[in-house]
């Protein structure tokens, strides 16, 4: 008997891909290579010191993992470049307070959801 809610997943994803994504450039050191990501954004509360605590949003980039297959897992400093307003928009891909830079955004583990922090601009 198929597993309706592994279909579902994967009719979602597809979907997803068509609509909702948009083309990024994911980099490793000279390795690039351009693929299609959902956008969102992840808010973390860090603690700033004192008892204190604050507020971070990343940038999450959902990409399917055979997207990424050459490159493996999601590497802290592997960056995104999105184009944006007529610039190219750099991300590092980073989480703060010791918080993993990805996780699965699926529970059958085909799409990762990778968090990042803008870190600069280039003219397109």
């Amino acid at each position: 008997m198929p597993d309706l809610l592994e279909q579902s997943q994967e009719w979602l994803t597809s979907m997803n891909r068509l609509y909702r994504s948009r083309q990024v450039t994911y980099a490793r050191g000279a390795l690039e290579k351009e693929i299609p990501a959902s956008v969102g954004k992840t808010v973390f509360k860090v603690e700033t010191g004192y008892g204190l605590f604050g507020r971070v949003e990343a940038r999450d980039y959902l990409i399917e993992v055979a997207d990424l297959a050459q490159f493996g897992e999601p590497a802290r400093g592997d960056r995104v470049k999105e184009a944006l307003n007529g610039k190219v928009e750099l991300f590092e891909v980073m989480a703060p307070g010791g918080e993993p830079h990805f996780r699965y955004s699926d529970a059958f583990r085909r799409v990762f959801r990778i968090h990042a922090k803008h870190v600069g601009t280039q003219e397109s």
